[in-house]
């Protein structure tokens, strides 16, 4: 049986990993909205969610919540708490992102650019 992928794209900027992902035997499963996918979250578990990080500066996110992942991690705790969450953040935010290891374990965060063979590191992990 194959892995299952959530990959979670907000922006054009979410690298395409598909035949990475199709030599691995990972079946990845593309949504264009976070609450899409934690819907989905309520009734199948996957192995991974891949998603980009985007710090709160200012905006809705300010507060309460660090980033656009909070809510969804919030809901891993409840509907998946196996699944492995690999972050994609660029250099300038990177900081930011481990403040959401308090909320559930991050699998791992790829700083841009990254490459094929270190998803396949992570994936292997």
């Amino acid at each position: 049986m194959s892995r299952q992928l959530f990959s979670i794209i907000e922006s054009s900027r979410h690298p395409n990993f598909i035949a990475l992902y199709q030599k691995l035997d990972i079946q990845e499963h593309c949504f264009n909205a976070m609450r899409k996918m934690i819907k989905q979250l309520k009734t199948h578990q996957p192995d991974y969610i891949v998603a980009e990080f985007f710090y709160g500066f200012g905006n809705n996110y300010a507060g309460v919540n660090i980033s656009n992942l909070d809510v969804m991690l919030y809901s891993l705790q409840k509907y998946a708490p196996e699944t492995k969450v690999i972050v994609l953040v660029d250099k300038a935010e990177r900081q930011y992102v481990d403040k959401l290891n308090d909320i559930i374990p991050l699998h791992a965060v790829l700083v841009r650019p990254f490459s094929d063979l270190l998803m396949k590191d992570v994936l292997d992990k």
